[in-house]
């Protein structure tokens, strides 16, 4: 069946094997994805959404580099929201509610357009392997499949065991069955495993709901998108979310169930996400809190199905039925299926190089949750690395890798790589230190070279970008340039409760007070004509209002990270024996030999190494 040797050899087609299948398909490799059922790529496992806090600017930079993501999450949107507008714009982050049926019907319709991209449908049980290298792959019915690289995003599925009260069974998602040999296999290799948990929340007919008795929750009134590409458009009409909360009665009423709970009782061991627990676990750590938000969200334009976010819980089926009916809103509540836990095998990602090949076997990549991390997005972005990380190598050329300072991918990968991760990793915008760089409105500015110039992202998306960052910065100019008189701007001022100016004054300066926005600066003739004479749209004129309101928060944030950067190019011999250091703590000692850093940078950040720890090294390295 498989004469060929592939190129690249994708396990599992959920978020992160659709990216890492695109990725190498489109740069030139030949490219095979194995999934074990291919009715279900993409598919979205748990809520129907992408983006979010510090996830949309992830959604927006696998877009940037060429990824299929952003462009499906807005064929598929049925709700846009630009969360945290009323903070800085490095906070700012796009959400879309999706239509999950057409989510993944979009992603296959893609794949299946992707040049020198294969499918098959059937479960890998173990893979081939000679000389520490990766060689193929084995399939459950004993099919042998040759590929010069092998990407591993088994998701939940590998000895997935799901959990619903006091009943529990083997399984990666409800109605599918669980992967087995992979880890019995690679455990032999010599790699670490462990288990994690996740959640999901039941779903309901949305035909059994009161929503008057619920708060609605609608779209932005002007939606944005997240492909910066023009093969999308923003919606022009949107579905509503709606919320609920829970109350001291639903909260007595699950407790009823706690020791039935697997959470409770000791049958699930493994950590679940810190700030994604389930319901049980909300009102077990927070005794004091009488009430708990839940949105109820749409599952897509035209079903039923609800999904209620807030309410994950492994309860028997009894007690989920029994809280959710009392919470207002929900008392005829009719449910399509029970919410559950599902515990995991993940493999410790400090085993893994920073281009998320493994460190035991050469050519063997790992992507998503089998690295411990938690969400679709995360997912996505690390198997779009692993893919053109594969593609890269097998064509014998540089490794890409993103600093910290560059995409919140790589801070993602960075954390995994020298922090290592014990519970379900999720992304924040508190996790990068540079996160006024890193914002999700310049993803395409600070990315889509990097990508065109790998061979992934378009010339036509590289002159676009170039295009809307030359008339954004041109726009910036004109306002260092030109001035205004008192008598034009003072009466904005008034306005604004700002101060007045006595002489004229350069409109940059005015513009940078932090009460004046550009709809005040468009009451200026000469700013109105500039926008109308060069045609500026609004991602543009965005663009030119935070790089002027912004600037002195950005140079120095591009300072502290140039400052950082020539750490980066201190390179540490990978023989190194920090045996020797015997000035070096004993814990620095132990972690850097186990995770072998690249560079002085990343010995840094690795948890349990100090400055001084560094200091000695450097000194060691004759720095």
């Amino acid at each position: 069946m498989f004469q060929d040797e592939y190129d690249v050899i994708v396990v599992g087609a959920g978020h992160a094997g659709s990216e890492a299948a695109a990725a190498a398909a489109n740069m030139g490799s030949k490219t095979l994805l194995i999934t074990m059922n291919l009715q279900n790529i993409a598919q979205m496992s748990c809520n129907p959404a992408m983006g979010g806090i510090a996830k949309g600017q992830i959604v927006r930079e696998i877009d940037a580099l060429g990824g299929y993501s952003g462009i499906v999450s807005d064929t598929s949107a049925i709700q846009f929201k630009m969360l945290n507008k009323s903070k800085g714009p490095a906070m700012w982050s796009p959400r879309v509610q999706s239509d999950r049926m057409r989510f993944a019907e979009d992603w296959r319709m893609m794949l299946e357009q992707t040049k020198n991209l294969d499918f098959y449908q059937e479960m890998v049980s173990g893979l081939l392997i000679e000389n520490h290298k990766v060689v193929g792959v084995t399939t459950s019915l004993g099919v042998k499949v040759k590929g010069k690289s092998v990407v591993l995003t088994n998701g939940t599925f590998l000895n997935g065991l799901i959990h619903i009260g006091d009943k529990n069974f083997g399984g990666g998602r409800a109605g599918e069955r669980a992967a087995t040999g992979i880890t019995e296999q690679l455990v032999q290799l010599g790699f670490e495993s462990g288990r994690m948990k996740t959640g999901t929340p039941p779903r309901v007919d949305g035909r059994s709901l009161d929503f008057s008795k619920m708060t609605e929750q609608p779209g932005d009134l002007n939606p944005e998108k997240f492909s910066y590409s023009d093969i999308t458009k923003p919606l022009t009409h949107q579905r509503s979310c709606h919320m609920s909360y829970t109350s001291e009665k639903v909260h007595d009423l699950l407790r009823e169930g706690f020791d039935r709970s697997p959470m409770f009782n000791g049958r699930i061991k493994s950590l679940g996400p810190r700030y994604c627990p389930s319901i049980e676990d909300k009102i077990n750590r927070f005794a004091d809190k009488d009430r708990h938000q839940l949105f109820v969200e749409p599952e897509g334009w035209n079903t039923c199905e609800y999904y209620i976010n807030g309410f994950s819980t492994s309860l028997p089926e009894d007690v989920q039925f029994k809280a959710l009916s009392s919470v207002a809103g929900f008392e005829n509540v009719k449910f399509f299926r029970p919410g559950y836990a599902i515990e995991y095998d993940y493999f410790p990602p400090t085993q893994l190089k920073h281009t998320l090949e493994t460190k035991l076997v050469e050519g063997l990549y790992f992507a998503g949750q089998i690295n411990g991390t938690t969400g679709y997005e995360e997912a996505a972005s690390q198997g779009l690395m692993a893919g053109i990380n594969a593609s890269l190598k097998i064509h014998e050329k540089e490794s890409f890798i993103l600093q910290r300072d560059e995409a919140y991918i790589g801070v993602l990968i960075d954390d995994l790589i020298t922090k290592g991760t014990e519970e379900p990793y999720r992304m924040f915008t508190s996790r990068a230190e540079y996160r006024t760089l890193l914002r999700q409105d310049n993803a395409d500015v600070r990315l889509t070279p990097k990508g065109f110039e790998i061979g992934l992202a378009s010339e036509k998306r590289l002159r676009r970008m170039e295009e809307k960052n030359d008339k954004a910065m041109q726009f910036v100019e004109f306002f260092k340039e030109t001035s205004v008189e008192p008598d034009e701007v003072n009466p904005i001022l008034v306005s604004k409760n700002s101060a007045e100016v006595r002489q004229k004054d350069k409109m940059f300066k005015l513009f940078a007070r932090p009460n004046i926005d550009i709809s005040d600066m468009k009451q200026i003739e000469s700013v109105s004509e500039y926008i109308k004479e060069h045609n500026l749209v609004n991602e543009e004129i965005e663009q030119a209002e935070i790089q002027i309101k912004y600037s002195g928060y950005i140079e120095r944030e591009r300072a502290n990270a140039d400052k950082l950067t020539r750490l980066e190019y201190i390179k540490i011999p990978q023989d190194f024996d920090y045996s020797k250091l015997v000035s070096m703590s004993l814990e620095a000692r132990e972690k850097l030999k186990n995770i072998k850093p690249v560079t002085i940078a990343q010995a840094s950040r690795v948890s349990g190494v100090s400055p001084s720890d560094i200091s000695v090294l450097l000194v060691y390295l004759g720095r």
